[in-house]
């Protein structure tokens, strides 16, 4: 079943040459019990690991069922090692996080035969440990977890075990126990070769092996060596089918099976996990807290531009400047109704216009008093200023025709004079003229130092004429067809006044049109330019919790050297040790960020009610967040992996 040819193999201590092996070769048939025995450095453990697998030599050929397997990838010789070859362990190796049933499963995980895991609990029944399956390795005696070892070398049914000083650390009674199971099973087919340096565990063998400086000085048959021929033929064809499907065997393992393996390496260091979710939890909350400050900053602006309409011009009457300094505004170009009728003929560019007068007024009603802006306008103010009164009407071109007294108020004067009453069609005094309340108009809110709802507005008729005394229009505003059009109009405007007031070139710029796209503009430019900042600053945190995940796998993956060891000898590929930390840093990355997310959300809502700041969380930002911390696990558990995947089984089983 096996043949070594003149194999060799040497390590290299430090600066020093070690031969391990020296031109050793042997035959082992299906059925055997050997063991090999030698002092300590004979070179009986590398032969075992080249016999197992786990190493390749130097020199010389290594058959299997008849195929020369010394020169094969590591994915290949995993799938061969997972399905023909058991280890025991003198050390046990079990995971201490998993149950003696979960210990005794690992096999079939990197077997891809996950569903037989019925096979592992049938297996402790058969080494007697029916009523510990469910205890942990710290939980059972030596013995016990030598047979939990045993069971998890049998559940793929491998045609050889390979037991390394399986009684070393037993007591007498153990130690027989141990040695029983193994004679069993090699009288049911099963090839055993057996490491030791005790001749009482020995001499159950039937063929003894004596190894001395990396040479087989002595083998000898204790017993006549019976070729079972049943496991001759299962060693060979079970041999054959793995060769022929080397790839398909190790990359069946399930993705929930890896997810389940790094949850239990989590749940075992809960403290290094949760300081490592800590990071991106506090990275993720800080971009999602950022950019919705950021996004509420926004909106809070959009609303204030949106409060002076869309597509608007505003028109302004400018100064003259002589020898430099300007003059009073309108001391050269004054606009009346004629300019306002002027530009309502442009109908190829502008949809609304509506003119404006503003003053101080002292508004009484009953014993209270207000002093506020008076504005004068048309009846287009409403639709173009987004100022539909909320409760009642606002007023008709028939009523600024006639001058009529009527008049909306905003909410902070209502709440100055009404307080929570209705004022619809009651009656206060401006600048001691009656007026009758006709509407309320929407709240629009404003800062520290410009308050929106504290305004009235009147028909600009009767402001110029009773309330101001004014015969000029302050300012106009002209709603434009549509936004591509506001640089054609403003040209088209500019040309209109020029020629309505004949200015000469010296006058032309005295008057001023303003583009309120281009203050939109320049706010929102602002704003995002904030946003960015916010949210660089915020994810400087994930990069931050990014590099504690990094620090943290590369401690895990020292921490479990011997774990890793121990995976690669029962059938674990490097890909798949790669994956499993891969797998387990994404993880706690999914998790901080999930939850990075959730403190986000409440961190936005309390600067929200605490701070009176306009805050919004956007699923732009969560998908931005989450996603980032993913990429954050999937960079930053990369490294850590791959060195992972690249360890030598051998070396990790020795690391202490």
């Amino acid at each position: 079943m096996i043949e070594l040819r003149g194999v060799s193999k040497t390590y290299l201590m430090g600066k020093v040459e070690v031969k391990a092996l020296c031109d050793v070769s042997l035959k082992i048939s299906s059925g055997e019990f050997v063991a090999i025995m030698g002092a300590s450095g004979s070179g009986k453990s590398t032969l075992m690991h080249i016999l197992g697998l786990l190493d390749r030599p130097d020199s010389g050929a290594y058959y299997l069922g008849n195929k020369e397997i010394s020169k094969l990838t590591d994915e290949r010789l995993a799938a061969l090692r997972n399905r023909t070859v058991g280890f025991v362990f003198q050390q046990f190796h079990l995971l201490p996080r998993m149950t003696a049933l979960e210990n005794a499963e690992l096999p079939l995980i990197y077997a891809g035969k996950r569903h037989l895991k019925e096979k592992a609990r049938q297996e402790i029944e058969k080494v007697g440990l029916k009523e510990r399956m469910l205890h942990r390795p710290n939980e059972m005696s030596g013995g016990q977890q030598q047979r939990v070892a045993i069971a998890r070398a049998l559940v793929n049914d491998p045609v050889v075990i390979f037991a390394d000083e399986p009684t070393g650390n037993l007591d007498t009674k153990s130690k027989e126990e141990i040695i029983l199971i193994l004679k069993k099973l090699n009288q049911e087919g099963k090839t055993v070769v057996i490491v030791t340096h005790e001749q009482e565990v020995a001499v159950h063998a039937r063929r003894i092996i004596h190894m001395r400086d990396g040479r087989i000085i002595s083998d000898e048959y204790s017993q006549k060596a019976k070729e079972n021929p049943e496991a001759s033929a299962l060693s060979k064809n079970f041999t054959e089918s793995v060769l022929s499907q080397p790839h398909k065997l190790s990359g069946e393992t399930k993705f929930l099976d890896y997810l389940r393996q790094a949850g239990f390496a989590m749940l075992s260091h809960k403290m290094r996990s949760f300081l490592s979710i800590l990071g991106i939890l506090i990275g993720v909350a800080a971009v999602i807290a950022m950019l919705a400050l950021g996004q509420g900053a926004k909106e809070s602006i959009e609303k204030q531009l949106a409060s002076l309409g869309s597509n608007l011009l505003m028109i302004r009457p400018g100064s003259e400047r002589s020898h430099g300094v300007a003059l009073e505004a309108g001391t050269v170009t004054r606009f009346t109704f004629q300019d306002v009728e002027a530009f309502a003929k442009l109908s190829d560019f502008v949809a609304r216009v509506c003119p404006s007068v503003t003053g101080r007024g002292q508004l009484v009603y009953a014993n209270k008093n207000w002093n506020t802006q008076v504005e004068g306008t048309s009846a287009d103010y409403a639709p173009m200023r987004a100022a539909v009164p909320a409760i009642g009407r606002f007023f008709t071109a028939q009523e600024v025709r006639m001058r009529d007294k009527v008049v909306v108020l905003g909410m902070t004067v209502v709440k100055e004079l009404f307080g929570d009453s209705n004022p619809v069609g009651q009656n206060i005094k401006i600048n001691l003229l009656n007026f009758k309340v006709i509407g309320i108009l929407p709240e629009k809110g404003g800062s520290s130092w410009h308050d929106q709802d504290d305004t009235a507005v009147i028909p600009i008729t009767t402001a110029m004429y009773r309330v101001f005394g004014k015969q000029y229009i302050d300012s106009i505003s002209v709603e434009v067809n549509s936004p591509e059009l506001l640089d054609a109009a403003q040209e088209e405007i500019s040309r209109t006044i020029i020629k309505q007031h004949r200015l000469n070139k010296d006058n032309e710029d005295s008057f001023q049109i303003r583009n309120m796209a281009d203050i939109k503009n320049t706010l929102e430019a602002t704003t995002k330019t904030m946003s960015v900042l916010l949210g660089s600053i915020a994810a400087i945190s994930l990069l931050v919790g990014g590099i504690g995940i990094m620090n943290i796998m590369l401690v895990s993956v020292t921490e479990r050297t011997r774990e890793i060891g121990l995976r690669k000898a029962i059938g674990a590929t490097n890909k798949d040790i790669m994956v499993q930390f891969l797998i387990e840093a994404i993880l706690m990355s999914f998790i901080g960020g999930l939850s990075g997310v959730s403190l986000g959300w409440g961190i936005a809502t309390l600067i929200n009610i605490i701070a009176g700041w306009t805050v919004k969380v956007s699923l732009a930002s969560v998908v931005l967040a989450t996603t980032f911390s993913l990429a954050v696990g999937v960079v930053f558990g990369l490294w850590p992996a791959r060195k992972a995947s690249q360890l030598d089984p051998i070396e990790a089983l020795r690391y202490e």
